[in-house]
């Protein structure tokens, strides 16, 4: 079981952010775990992209992607939009890893809903990242009742990373 986190900062908010690679990289390996735990993944080799850019930026990719011209705090972008399939393992024992898919963060709005929020912004990007790990996985909200579960769920996987 292992997770591998492709991390990028745009040069706009790096000097700025306030989470290390090695952090992000240890909250996704014990969301990996929890949600091992609680049957919601099975185990395996995963992939997936984090970038964390400004609101010109997911302005941009919210246009393009959801034809919604303004910014918004999170976008998922699932690689699996089915069953994980099952991936045999080479002669050589290496198994190929399954890519989940990209998650995108604007720090500028997160910066914003913190302040608004009166919570950190390192609170506010965990979230969103936990959020859109859940959509990466096949979560949604269409409706008040799926909201609020999808919310507990975010709950938790704070607690995990003692937020």
């Amino acid at each position: 079981m292992s997770i591998d986190l492709y991390c990028e900062f745009h040069s706009e908010i790096a000097e700025s952010h306030p989470i290390a690679l090695h952090q992000w990289q240890d909250w996704f390996e014990s969301w990996e775990r929890y949600l091992l735990s609680e049957g919601a993944i099975a185990e395996g080799e995963y992939e997936l992209s984090l970038l964390v850019t400004d609101d010109l930026k997911m302005q941009q990719l919210n246009l393009q992607y959801r034809q919604q011209d303004r910014p918004t705090d999170v976008l998922s972008f699932a690689a699996l939009e089915s069953v994980v399939p099952e991936i045999p393992m080479q002669i050589s024992g290496y198994v190929e890893p399954i890519y989940w898919g990209d998650i995108i963060i604007s720090q500028t709005t997160a910066t914003r809903q913190a302040e608004e929020r009166d919570h950190s912004l390192t609170y506010e990007l965990a979230w969103l990242a936990a959020h859109g790990l859940l959509h990466l996985l096949g979560w949604d909200h269409p409706d008040e009742e799926s909201l609020e579960k999808m919310l507990n769920q975010q709950e938790l996987m704070l607690r995990q990373i003692s937020l």
